[in-house]
């Protein structure tokens, strides 16, 4: 399902994204295109692009192809999925210890149509984290990494 959806290849096209998309949410999916769990995000993201044009951009990375992103992030786990708004990181609190990317798929198209909603009525405000509107039953659990703690 990832054919439908723009695919960001190199640190420079990622950066110019970042940069360069305004008043939108910015939706960076960062996995494999041949991981089953990918597909799965891919197939919800894809579906929902048309109707949340407005408010989000959603764009594929290659965890493989940007590997400086992946440092960055601390993608750990696949898929992963990071936000931005004008430029800047926005975290979610999920009610996990990480607030800076989604882990996992999304169980509903309606999960991510609300917690995309969420992020831009709250970056529109100045926010820079919000509270996620998915029910913590929908939210993928799992242990945090530390190493060389």
């Amino acid at each position: 399902m990832s054919l439908f959806l723009p695919k960001l290849t190199c640190k420079k096209d990622i950066d110019d994204v970042i940069k360069g998309v305004a008043e939108k949410v910015v939706v960076l999916r960062f996995g494999r295109d041949e991981d089953t769990v990918c597909l799965q995000i891919d197939e919800i993201l894809s579906k929902t692009a048309h109707d949340l044009s407005n408010m989000a951009s959603i764009y594929i990375v290659d965890v493989d192809k940007a590997p400086i992103y992946t440092r960055y992030f601390d993608i750990s786990y696949i898929p992963s999925t990071v936000f931005f708004f004008n430029g800047q990181h926005m975290k979610v609190d999920y009610g996990s210890p990480d607030h800076t990317k989604f882990v996992g798929s999304f169980k509903t198209k309606q999960d991510f149509m609300d917690l995309i909603e969420v992020i831009y009525r709250g970056a529109m405000r100045g926010k820079m984290i919000v509270q996620s509107p998915i029910d913590p039953q929908n939210i993928p659990k799992y242990d945090l990494l530390y190493h060389g703690i």
